[in-house]
């Protein structure tokens, strides 16, 4: 297709085309692959809802779960840290000035 020899009004409708093409075809695509994955779950036994219950993760996922504080500012209770990340600048400072992590522990 040679595109030099077209003007900008059919070479805009061409790019709409394309669009809708392309849209068509991703939903042809998604639900093929629903299809699959019902097909694959039932040939195992595995309620779809129960695939889907899992989040992918075996069932350990702990998305929203909270972790519990293992450090606190003795002077400050709303400074915690988790022990999880960075460490918050209190605690950096806490360290760089001599004194043990362990005694932040909760």
């Amino acid at each position: 297709m040679d595109l030099s020899n077209m003007s900008v009004a059919d070479l805009r409708n061409l790019q709409e085309q394309i669009k809708q093409e392309m849209k068509k075809r991703e939903t042809q695509d998604l639900q093929k692959a629903r299809e699959q994955i019902l097909a694959i779950a039932q040939s195992v036994g595995v309620p779809l809802k129960d695939l889907l219950a899992t989040g992918g993760r075996g069932g350990s996922s702990s998305k929203g779960n909270t972790v519990a504080v293992r450090y606190r500012h003795p002077d400050n209770a709303s400074q915690q840290w988790t022990g999880r990340g960075r460490q918050p600048k209190w605690v950096k400072e806490w360290v760089e000035g001599g004194k043990s992590l362990d005694k932040l522990r909760v």
